[in-house]
């Protein structure tokens, strides 16, 4: 999700984190199985696998999920080919939506997440009808840790990143889509703490939400909507209060 302010919508996820886990990692799990399918299970041979990997050991998802999930795609060969969708619609508000999908039934996640829009005050929209406010990013969200803008600018720039943007004691670092394993890891070589580390969609511009009633409905649409299974992420070009934020999504 991504909106005003990246690391504040990262804290606002990670607040639900706890009581999701299972289902965060079992989207994680779907997203390697679906990678080994693709291009099997050597992490070094099969980038997507590595991306997804790398992905799920920046949630914390335990090494022994891993293997397991890696080795059941491999395992599996029978099952149904997973497929990569990106629906496209709107919050209330005028909140633009980027809903990516991860489904082995398009005809079943079609009409979920249509129905989610309609009944949580959105809708959903035609291809391209607001994909063009987005663009794909590796995204690094990391703790200051007492460091000054300047050394974490540097830090940043070393790593090969392109654009840092600093928020009270967290740091979100933009890169090329790429280069997203070289500046990770060139970041941790460093000693930075990650708090967040993907690839992912940020808006070029934001909807403004003044009034927190419609804040709250936006809120718990995209709530709504990574509720389902084959709903891997959710991104939003909202604009309001951090402290609605930690509020409302507490």
């Amino acid at each position: 999700m991504a909106g005003h302010s990246h690391s504040a919508n990262i804290k606002h996820r990670k607040n639900a984190v706890d009581s999701k886990r299972a289902k965060i990692f079992s989207k994680l799990a779907r997203n390697i199985i679906s990678a080994v399918r693709q291009g099997g299970d050597d992490i070094d041979a099969n980038l997507k696998l590595k991306y997804a990997v790398e992905k799920a050991k920046a949630a914390n998802m335990p090494k022994d999920n891993i293997e397991r999930a890696i080795k059941k795609g491999a395992g599996d060969k029978t099952g149904d080919a997973f497929e990569e969708l990106i629906y496209e619609g709107y919050a209330p508000g005028g909140v633009a939506l980027l809903i990516c999908c991860l489904t082995d039934n398009r005809n079943r996640t079609a009409p979920d997440v249509k129905y989610t829009l309609e009944h949580m005050g959105g809708n959903l929209g035609s291809t391209g009808s607001v994909s063009f406010l987005f663009n794909f990013r590796s995204i690094f969200v990391i703790e200051m840790g007492g460091k000054s803008e300047d050394e974490m600018l540097e830090i940043a720039l070393e790593a090969g990143a392109e654009d840092v943007i600093f928020e009270e004691e967290v740091a979100t670092i933009q890169g090329a889509p790429a280069d997203f394993l070289a500046i990770k890891v060139a970041l941790e070589a460093a000693g930075v703490a990650l708090l967040s580390a993907e690839t992912g969609y940020l808006p070029e511009t934001s909807a403004p939400i003044d009034d927190k009633d419609v804040a709250r409905k936006v809120l718990k649409l995209i709530e709504g909507l990574e509720d389902n299974e084959d709903v891997q992420n959710v991104y939003a070009n909202y604009e309001m209060p951090d402290e609605w934020l930690e509020e409302l999504g507490s």
